[in-house]
């Protein structure tokens, strides 16, 4: 019997999936034409903390993380710990690290794509011990993600408007709260906020470019603080990230750090990771690992295809 070489997480529910209705069963099928042997798990009745597991102790190569941002980051944190390659079939809403990676966001093109996808190293951010690739948020965020959350795959209207309105009322309801900051070597400094990023890695500027990164292996984390935001505040940031002159809205501070600690009174905190929302335990110990992760993803002569072609169509 031929050996796996590759070993599919598959999150049905992401954005992507639930929206082209993908089966388990089509994928395997298109690793098989590309001349993979390959394992795939798509039980979501299980804990998604078992089918960690079963990844973890798969004796395929690659790990391939078929969803959302989200499912590639739980994935990656396996990768990282067993010393193998991730590759991510990008199924969700945003696909924020597919784009980042040049990847194609269709089944088609990816596939097309595959043979010729090479390793990479890429940085990774840590928060307590834990992964994470793209960002962490605590503040107004997290909250109107979870409502997002609430709605996917729904596509009533009434499900749309009660979202808007939702992060409207949140918009507009915005508290500051207390956070200590310590970085490096520096005295602890005590900020008032409404909102607190870490990303990994340093987001562009530019028109239209929006979360976007261009490099993932800078060995920095980029530290995002808002300390007042109103809903007028909100809709001038919007606009001015899509002129790509954000950065220097009197909003937004930027620091790159490459660790920060940071303390509240709360125990627990409501946070973003990577478009998935949970509860982390304070203090918050924030740093990066250079080139932890390997990912397979196109050499950068064929990751800058689609964009050129979006440049040429006017996107």
């Amino acid at each position: 019997m031929p050996s796996i070489s590759h070993h599919i997480l598959l999150n049905a529910s992401s954005g992507a999936a639930l929206k082209t209705g993908v089966r388990p069963e089509q994928i395997v099928q298109r690793f098989l034409d590309s001349g993979y042997t390959v394992s795939i798990d798509a039980d979501t009745s299980r804990p998604f903390a078992q089918r960690l597991q079963t990844a973890r102790t798969s004796p395929a190569a690659v790990l391939v993380a078929a969803g959302g941002d989200g499912t590639a980051t739980a994935l990656a944190q396996v990768a990282v710990e067993t010393g193998r390659a991730l590759a991510v079939l990008p199924l969700g809403t945003a696909n924020l690290l597919g784009r980042d990676l040049g990847l194609p966001l269709s089944l088609d093109d990816w596939f097309s794509q595959l043979p010729l996808m090479t390793p990479r190293q890429i940085d990774v951010g840590e928060v307590n011990a834990r992964i994470f690739l793209h960002k962490v948020v605590i503040g107004a965020v997290p909250g109107i993600a979870a409502m997002r959350e609430q709605i996917r795959g729904e596509t009533a209207l009434g499900a749309t408007l009660a979202f808007l309105s939702h992060a409207i009322r949140r918009l507009s309801r915005l508290r500051r709260f207390a956070v200590e900051i310590s970085n490096g070597g520096e005295h602890p400094h005590i900020e008032r906020v409404q909102s607190i990023a870490v990303a990994n890695n340093d987001y562009d500027e530019g028109p239209g470019k929006i979360f976007s990164r261009s490099r993932l292996d800078a060995g920095t984390l980029s530290l995002y603080l808002i300390r007042h935001l109103s809903l007028g505040d909100a809709l001038r940031l919007a606009l001015r990230m899509l002129v790509g002159t954000w950065k220097a809205d009197d909003v937004v501070e930027v620091e790159n750090v490459r660790a920060v600690v940071m303390r509240t009174r709360q125990r627990r905190l409501r946070a973003m990771v990577d478009g998935e929302v949970e509860f982390l335990t304070t203090p918050l110990r924030f740093q990066v690992r250079p080139l932890a992760l390997t990912v397979l993803a196109p050499p950068p002569a064929v990751a800058e295809v689609p964009e050129a072609a979006a440049a040429a169509e006017g996107v």
